[in-house]
């Protein structure tokens, strides 16, 4: 199976364009923003429609900053010493999970003193709103035919090649298990599990642990970054970021459930 090439751009206006991987960004903003509303006009929810949006905006912005600047750190940072402006040069894609992850626990940590909620207040609240954005972003790298998988066997029924691979290999979509994994099936466990009242900090620890070994999972049949190879033996930088995780997934769980009367 062969991925068409697909043009990044949509459609452009003059010099504005809107590119897939933006308006992947967006649907999973918009579906945050719904889904937040959703839950905030529930009984004893504790928010408002316009906390929803307010944290929202500072999570748009820690994930814009973020992402970027742990791309450039964890992965682009040979380039950002030739060329100090490479950090800012968005443009030319580069975004990472782990420093977006960074940059909205920022926001959280922001938006908990200005509307005096605790730090896991919100993002017990905020966090199973985030898999499905994780989804959308994945779709994206898809459809840019990036961030492709490895060599795939060539009776793999999902074997395929992606148009900027000059080896023209047979390779696995690992941007569709991310979106899968990460996204909906994480999705999914998360709002069932925080429908009902939880631990305080549950809810976050169940996020961390279960992207953290969704993603450490799913590195094994992604190509490692060029540029980077695999980091400490076989692991690859994405597995090395995701290993905390999962250890500060499952400590969060576990003082969770020490303390069962602090409910979220």
């Amino acid at each position: 199976m062969n991925l068409p090439t697909i043009d990044p751009i949509i459609f452009e206006i003059g010099p504005i364009a809107l590119r897939w991987y933006g308006l992947m960004y967006l649907l999973g903003f918009i579906t945050a923003w719904v889904l937040g509303n959703y839950r905030a006009t529930r009984p004893n929810s504790g928010w408002t429609k316009d906390q929803v949006a307010d944290f929202l905006f500072y999570a748009f912005i820690g994930v814009i900053i973020g992402g970027r600047i742990g791309y450039v750190l964890f992965y682009g940072l040979e380039w950002w010493k030739q060329d100090f402006w490479y950090l800012f040069k968005i443009w030319e894609g580069g975004m990472s999970f782990h420093g977006g992850m960074l940059g909205v626990a920022g926001g959280a940590w922001y938006f908990a003193r200005k509307s005096k909620k605790s730090f896991f207040e919100v993002t017990d609240f905020i966090i199973p709103l985030v898999p499905l954005g994780l989804m959308f972003g994945r779709i994206g790298n898809f459809i840019n035919g990036e961030l492709w998988g490895r060599e795939a066997s060539a009776d793999f029924f999902l074997a395929m090649r992606f148009p900027g691979d000059q080896l023209g290999l047979l390779r696995h979509p690992s941007q569709l298990y991310e979106a899968l994994f990460e996204g909906l099936v994480l999705f999914i466990i998360l709002w069932f599990y925080s429908a009902k009242p939880r631990p305080r900090m549950a809810v976050s620890g169940l996020f961390l642990l279960g992207y953290g070994v969704a993603r450490f999972s799913i590195e094994f049949f992604r190509e490692p970054d060029a540029h980077l190879g695999e980091i400490i033996s076989w692991l690859t930088m994405g597995q090395v970021l995701s290993a905390p995780m999962i250890v500060a997934g499952l400590i969060l769980m576990v003082m969770a459930y020490s303390k069962p009367k602090k409910q979220a």
